[in-house]
């Protein structure tokens, strides 16, 4: 089963996460998959959104323990990021539609969205310190969502937030209790314009916007091999708290 549903209708790509079974949580392959997804957008629209019961639970653990001891960590992590740039990049309007739970990476998936529609009960979350991680990769498109204030609190709280407070933050621009029909009208409404106005918006936006300098990838990949995470990883699995060493 694909990782990633893709579908066109008429002008409208939708790209699904599609891993249910394990709360959307994302792989090497659904990284891929989102990359080949993104990789050449023809469509007016693009919706972004998951299958199931949550939008996306983050990543992986099964897969971010394996990378830690793989030779591949550092091209796995750059991997990552070249697949956030390219969702950020893309050329047309991207719309996130989040339900239930978006946690650590998937924020980074819906910050890198023009507009953002959120289910009210959605519980946001950026759990990568409990995981003896640092939010790396995301925090390109992160902090200049919600500001560095923001970033700060969450980053090193770890709290769950409310659709409410996400809304307040500018990571969500739209709470609905019916995400479809909030999708449905939006989506006439972008359309209603002409596509390269709308191109030409988010690419006068990208000049303006200064492009990330640090590393992300090289952060995320020595935070995933360190002592710390292989902790973190391991009291997840085993649903007891970290040990984290004084």
């Amino acid at each position: 089963m694909a990782h990633v549903e893709i579908t066109d209708d008429g002008p409208v790509r939708t790209v699904a996460l599609n891993r249910p079974e394990v709360r959307n949580a994302f792989d090497e392959t659904t990284i891929r998959e989102l990359t080949e997804a993104f990789g050449n957008v023809t469509a007016r629209v693009v919706v972004l959104r998951g299958n199931g019961p949550v939008f996306c639970a983050g990543a992986d653990i099964a897969w971010m323990q394996r990378m830690a001891d793989s030779p591949n960590n550092l091209a796995d992590a750059r991997a990552f990021a070249g697949m956030l740039a390219l969702v950020d990049a893309c050329p047309v309007p991207l719309v996130g539609v989040a339900h239930r739970a978006a946690f650590g990476g998937a924020i980074g998936l819906l910050a890198a969205c023009d507009s953002v529609i959120a289910a009210p009960d959605t519980v946001f979350r950026f759990s990568e310190g409990r995981l003896g991680l640092a939010p790396a990769v995301i925090s390109p498109y992160v902090v200049p969502k919600i500001g560095a204030g923001a970033a700060r609190h969450l980053f090193l709280s770890a709290r769950p937030f409310d659709a409410a407070a996400a809304r307040d933050l500018g990571l969500v621009h739209e709470v609905a209790d019916d995400v479809d029909a909030a999708l449905a009208a939006l989506v006439e409404d972008i359309l209603a314009s002409g596509p390269e106005a709308l191109r030409a918006s988010k690419a006068l936006v990208k000049a303006i916007a200064p492009p990330p300098t640090l590393d992300a990838a090289a952060i995320l990949a020595a935070a995933r091999a360190s002592d710390e995470a292989r902790e973190g990883f391991s009291a997840f699995r085993e649903k007891r708290s970290p040990r984290w060493a004084a």
